[in-house]
């Protein structure tokens, strides 16, 4: 697919800042519980939610992701697309979702998670903690034209209400 708008060119930004292009990525995700993959420009001409957490199988993120999913009406009722990233492979991503919600999983999730092993996505965005290896809880609001509007980056502990 031939890229319509120059803003949405892949960018050589290492670092998402605000009222600047959003750092370009392309990477695995689980969507309806397959595996596809997922761009940047795919979002073109909508604003996006990204949105990364720390681990799969924790106990903050699950409430958060499920909190997202569940009110993702909302969000495309805004014209908006929502997508989570952490650094967990695809595969954790996807026995996760086939994990029930009563069972500390995330059960049926409509939006894309995006799986970021080479933690490339997580340190362009800013939010790896490379001694760590995992993201801190960033979230993103990139607008129709791939321009970063909003960052918030919360610490480890401290979780995200929708």
């Amino acid at each position: 697919m031939a890229v319509k708008n120059p803003l949405w060119m892949p960018s050589r930004s290492m670092s998402a800042i605000v009222q600047r292009q959003a750092p370009y990525f392309a990477a695995t995700a689980v969507v309806d519980k397959q595996f596809k993959e997922v761009k940047l420009t795919d979002f073109q001409g909508k604003y996006l939610v990204l949105f990364f957490y720390p681990l799969d199988f924790t106990f903050v993120c699950p409430t958060e992701i499920i909190a997202f999913n569940d009110r993702l009406k909302e969000f495309h009722d805004l014209d908006t697309e929502v997508v989570a990233v952490s650094v967990d492979s695809h595969f954790s991503h996807l026995a996760w979702c086939n994990t029930p919600r009563k069972q500390g999983g995330l059960g049926d999730m409509k939006m894309p998670i995006i799986s970021d092993l080479t933690k490339k996505i997580s340190e362009d965005y800013g939010v790896l903690i490379p001694d760590a290896g995992i993201a801190l809880r960033g979230l993103f609001i990139i607008d129709a034209n791939g321009i970063v509007r909003q960052i918030t980056i919360n610490d480890l502990p401290v979780g995200r209400s929708v």
